[in-house]
């Protein structure tokens, strides 16, 4: 068994960035399924080790983290990367995580799901998430502008957080063309 167990699935942005970061730093780590669209989230089971109902969820060495979020951070420690080298870097990134999961991904991730996985979404729900979906893009996009990297000259587990759902712009209509920066 590896060391670290993400209870994941494919289709989220969410547990997409604790991947991404389990991987960039050369974990010894493994995927497993939790079948969302079937259920999975929501039985008792499930609940019993995430209350919240949601992955990502993330094992290791007895500990059992849910939100992606907290999982980073949690890694970021573990690991000694992508993390903050004092504590003005520490809360630069908090703050763009805050943001992600307040704004960025809470909109971005709405819409998509609704564009992708629920039949006949109501066209003005829709439109309301694009346009706040499009205000955080836009905010995003305009701090990224002369610089590669949300916080440091490097990447961060705020770069993580933000990266989660912007894979999969045909599926939420964003055009990456008018978000240069992002």
């Amino acid at each position: 068994m590896a060391e670290y167990i993400l209870h994941c699935f494919a289709q989220s942005g969410n547990a997409y960035k604790p991947a991404l970061m389990l991987a960039l730093s050369g974990a010894d780590w493994e995927p497993r399924f939790v079948d969302f669209f079937n259920g999975a989230t929501r039985t008792p089971e499930y609940c019993a080790i995430n209350v919240m109902g949601e992955v990502p969820l993330l094992e290791h060495r007895g500990q059992v983290l849910s939100q992606s979020g907290v999982i980073l951070d949690y890694l970021a420690e573990k690991f000694g990367r992508f993390g903050w080298k004092d504590e003005d870097e520490r809360r630069e990134i908090l703050r763009w995580m805050l943001f992600d999961n307040h704004k960025f991904t809470s909109y971005t991730a709405t819409l998509r799901y609704l564009k992708n996985f629920v039949p006949n979404s109501d066209p003005g729900v829709i439109a309301m998430f694009r346009a706040r979906a499009e205000g955080a893009w836009k905010v995003l996009d305009t701090h990224l502008s002369g610089r590669d990297w949300v916080v440091a000259r490097r990447p961060t587990i705020a770069d993580f957080s933000l990266a989660g759902y912007v894979f999969w712009p045909e599926e939420i209509g964003m055009d990456l063309n008018d978000y240069p920066n992002v």
